[in-house]
């Protein structure tokens, strides 16, 4: 391996450029079950069951705790496709002194006291597509003069879904896919704390390196439906306002618990 093939990433993460084609196995989804917050109970279901939302109306995107409101562009049996806004307030949960995640070193990461506090989506807006019944997402990013950026292939719980919310939790490994095809595994080393904190056990650490193998490929080597060309050169209606986050306890308790900056 040459030093060509590990980068930082802007967000910090290390990236390992991958050149092997994929190996997958099985994966024990329910394994990786136990991690969901949000998303059991009365009310939800798997993803990919109607009733479906329509177009530009809003969805409450949760992973674990933390919520996002985003506007629908296409819901049915394949999947959710929708649109995080710029400047979208938001619940994100970080240590409760203030710092976010990334600027703590990766051995503390997993043991930090969070509280619910209230953010907003930095950067330009991110077009998020969830495939039914996969445990990954695919966002879409561009630079700030309208080019294209990249595919991040977010590895995450299958999405579960009850009217306006669908409910996944994030897995920490992750992939990126560059224009040209490169693609990167994100995260590694961060996985590994988790395990080497508790945060993780081991095997429940394969089973997420298994979910990276499978969404190499079944989604990228498979060129799948989320990495077609029409997604690339897709731009939000120009009528569509920012959604707001919803009137919970949650978001009450994360207005109250957020520190001035």
């Amino acid at each position: 391996m040459t030093d060509s093939d590990v980068q930082v990433s802007e967000s910090g993460g290390t990236m390992q450029r991958l050149t092997e084609r994929a190996a997958p196995r099985p994966v024990d989804l329910g394994m990786l079950e136990s991690e969901r917050l949000t998303g059991i109970g009365a009310g939800w279901c798997e993803a990919g069951n109607g009733p479906f939302l329509e177009h530009g109306t809003s969805v409450q995107w949760c992973y674990g705790r933390q919520v996002e409101p985003m506007r629908v562009v296409r819901d049915d049996e394949r999947g959710l496709v929708a649109w995080l806004a710029e400047d979208t307030e938001l619940v994100a949960w970080r240590p409760a002194d203030g710092r976010s995640l990334r600027e703590l070193p990766l051995v503390d990461r997993f043991a930090a006291e969070l509280v619910p506090t209230i953010g907003r989506w930095q950067g330009s807006g991110v077009l998020r597509i969830a495939p039914t019944a996969r445990p990954w997402s695919v966002w879409l990013f561009w630079e700030d003069d309208g080019t294209f950026a990249g595919h991040y292939v977010n590895l995450e719980l299958a999405h579960h879904r009850r009217a306006h919310e669908t409910a996944t939790r994030d897995l920490t490994l992750d992939l990126w896919l560059d224009p040209d095809g490169t693609l990167w595994l994100k995260d590694a080393d961060e996985l590994a704390a988790g395990v080497a904190s508790g945060r993780y056990s081991a095997p429940m650490a394969d089973e997420i390196r298994a979910v990276a193998e499978w969404a190499q490929a079944d989604l990228v080597e498979a060129a799948d439906w989320p990495l077609d060309e029409e997604w690339t050169t897709w731009r939000p209606p120009s009528d569509w306002t920012v959604p707001a986050l919803p009137d919970t306890p949650l978001v009450t308790e994360a207005r109250r618990t957020t520190l001035p900056r």
